[in-house]
């Protein structure tokens, strides 16, 4: 039978979705019994924790991740307590930042330690600045001489950049070596690493001078060297560049893997397009969770308290703009008084600016996340999409126009509200390109809040312009 991998994923988690549910129902049924033991529920307990057990043993890593971060505190608890120490430190690496510091601090220290000694260098480096000081050291200072090298060099770069992600499984030939050297190296060595579809080239002092795609072992003869048939038109990049540039790198030359090189050329690593793709989809995911002034790795079932401290800094801005839109609205309180459509109608106007401004705020972020917009295209970037608030602007302000008309009878009403529209929706559309490119001038991620400011800008410009055509044009 065939499923689509979101159905295979249900249909692999439903067994212990089932277990923890009967679990649930058996301990209330033990609950209410007056004749239950210790002893007796004891032993439900010690059974369920088997069967539970058992169940997640036959899962990947990234599955318990991802059942992890969808159950409620207590049952994650159930379930992570049944998660064995040999793949307990992997599924740590897999879940975010937040769910893995809860883990981290309702888990002993020795389990830790246990967990985090089962991991590789690479794997370690991800989740070590979560772990405690104490057994981040412990674990550290049990690595090979090469691993903690590797694991020092990694972590000094930061988050998102290629220094960070890469790794140091690569598959290297000396450049004086035949096809037949070659395959000769691939009997040896057993195992390839993940995601390999080439070989890296490299000269005496490690060097990159080429790469080797596998499909070349089949199409050349033996005892051809390897320098006639590499390829030198290489897509390269340095431990310093950042991870967003190297992910449209992946996807603009369709690449499975790309190697890291320092200053000199030399091979320190490489970068895999599965670390990648979960690159961005973090990026992504926080990107979304900016833009609505949310923490970007908020856990969906943490504390409530925690949840909503992350919050408070953009509701308490969010208060200070309202405030400043109420006010606006209070200068014009006696012009409302005289034209109580004003008041129906002003929300309209302000709810409109705000959409045109979102779609605006959406184009640009995604063009500088993909590195489309610079100095060169700003100004035509500006004038089309003030272009297109401006025709937005004249075919929806005369409808509104001719709503407003409708309603209250008040040709003069249906001027002021098509003139209202249009000029809020060009405001709207300056403010759009406007605030994500503040941000990102100020060093800032152009997400973060992008929806806040611009709905400040939307409801306050709106409520002025509005009341104060409405207050020159329609009253004495």
């Amino acid at each position: 039978m065939q499923f689509s991998s979101q159905r295979k994923l249900e249909h692999r988690l439903k067994p212990v979705l089932e277990l923890l549910r009967r679990q649930d129902l058996v301990q209330q049924l033990v609950d209410r019994s007056q004749d239950s033991s210790d002893i007796a529920t004891d032993l439900v307990h010690r059974r369920h924790h088997q069967e539970l057990s058992a169940a997640l043993a036959k899962l990947h890593p990234a599955d318990i991740a991802h059942l992890v971060e969808m159950l409620p505190p207590e049952e994650r608890n159930t379930v992570w307590f049944c998660v064995s120490e040999s793949i307990g430190g992997s599924v740590l690496a897999e879940v975010s930042d937040s769910v893995a510091a809860g883990l981290i601090d309702d888990t002993p220290a020795e389990r830790l330690f246990a967990m985090g000694e089962c991991l590789s260098a690479e794997d370690l480096g991800i989740i070590e600045d979560l772990l405690p000081e104490d057994i981040r050291e412990r674990l550290v200072s049990g690595l090979r001489e090469g691993d903690r090298s590797w694991l020092e060099t990694t972590v000094i770069y930061p988050e998102d950049t290629v220094g960070h992600l890469m790794t140091r499984d690569v598959l290297v030939i000396d450049s004086g070596a035949t096809i037949k050297d070659v395959l000769r190296y691939f009997r040896r060595l057993g195992e390839f690493p993940d995601h390999t579809d080439k070989i890296f080239v490299v000269d005496q002092r490690h060097r990159l001078e080429g790469i080797l795609p596998l499909k070349a072992l089949f199409l050349h003869s033996p005892k051809q060297p390897v320098t006639e048939v590499m390829g030198t038109d290489i897509v390269a990049f340095t431990p310093d560049e950042d991870a967003d540039a190297a992910g449209l790198a992946f996807e603009r030359y369709d690449l499975v893997s790309a190697p890291v090189i320092d200053s000199r050329d030399r091979l320190l690593g490489r970068l895999t397009v599965d670390v990648v793709m979960d690159f961005l989809r973090e990026q992504a995911e926080e990107d979304a969770f900016l833009r609505e002034g949310l923490k970007g790795d908020e856990d969906l079932f943490g504390p409530v308290f925690e949840s909503a401290r992350n919050r408070w800094l953009w509701l308490f801005l969010n208060l200070l703009t309202a405030l400043v839109a109420s006010r606006v609205i209070g200068i014009f309180e006696g012009s409302i008084e005289k034209l109580v459509a004003l008041a129906t109608l002003m929300p309209i106007v302000a709810s409109i600016g705000g959409n045109t401004g979102n779609q605006t705020v959406a184009l640009v972020i995604r063009g500088l996340a993909l590195n489309q917009i610079h100095r060169g295209n700003v100004r035509y970037l500006a004038f089309k999409e003030l272009g297109v608030a401006l025709l937005n602007g004249l075919i929806w302000g005369s409808v509104m126009g001719v709503v407003a008309f409708m309603l209250y009878g008040n040709q003069s009403l249906g001027v002021v509200m098509a003139g209202a529209t249009l000029l809020n929706l060009l405001v709207a559309a300056a403010a759009g390109i406007a605030v994500p490119l503040l941000m990102e001038r100020l060093g800032r991620d152009p997400a973060l809040g992008s929806s806040v400011l611009l709905t400040f800008v939307t409801d306050s410009m709106g409520f002025l312009i509005f009341l104060g055509m409405a207050t020159l044009l329609l009253l004495p």
